[in-house]
């Protein structure tokens, strides 16, 4: 069973595709127009082994909003349809990931009900052009999209750009964790039956 996924996703605002391949090697191929988010996106591919592909074309001459928040729904999507019915995974992933400074805790459940819990403050407010908030608009759009409860959580940092790096990179290693095969599990891992 393959377990990939593309999803194509075209607004007023943006023009976005996006292939993942859940057991790749961390290869990713990122062009958004916007530098400090296309190096997050590569080390979420890194340390998630998903294969990732993203082409995203948005209205950056108002500002990046939109084409992070759509780049986060459209990946949502594409993990979504690539976890099919879910069977056979380990569904919980947690890690702590330290990056200097900056110490993140990331908790997956992928729950079929997606929900982002995020307590990750960032005092400065840019990382070079890139707007610190828009971080959590993109795991929002994941989140949901995905259908994953996915908890963030800041537990040291102080240096911007540390702190979001390190957020990408615990999202990753946890959802590496979350959608990797268990050999145990028969079925889909609740007791309901589904996810």
């Amino acid at each position: 069973m393959t377990r990939t996924a593309k999803v194509v996703r075209a607004t007023a605002e943006t023009d976005i595709g996006i292939s993942v391949d859940l057991d790749g090697t961390g290869a990713a191929d990122v062009e958004t127009g916007v530098g400090f988010f296309d190096h997050m996106l590569c080390a979420l591919a890194r340390h998630s082994l998903v294969d990732l592909t993203v082409r995203a074309k948005g209205d950056t001459e108002v500002d990046d909003h939109h084409t992070v928040e759509d780049t986060g729904i459209v990946l949502g999507q594409a993990l979504r349809e690539a976890l099919g019915d879910k069977r056979g995974i380990r569904r919980f992933g947690s890690v702590m990931v330290p990056l200097d400074e900056a110490l993140v805790m990331a908790a997956v459940d992928i729950s079929g009900r997606g929900g982002l819990y995020w307590d990750v403050p960032i005092a400065p407010s840019k990382v070079g052009t890139f707007d610190t908030e828009l971080a959590k608009e993109f795991f929002v759009g994941l989140a949901r999209e995905a259908g994953i409860t996915l908890h963030l959580r800041l537990v040291a940092g102080e240096n911007a750009h540390h702190i979001i790096e390190a957020t990408f990179k615990a999202a990753a290693r946890a959802l590496r964790e979350a959608v990797e095969g268990d050999p145990r599990v028969d079925g889909v891992p609740s007791t309901k039956g589904s996810l």
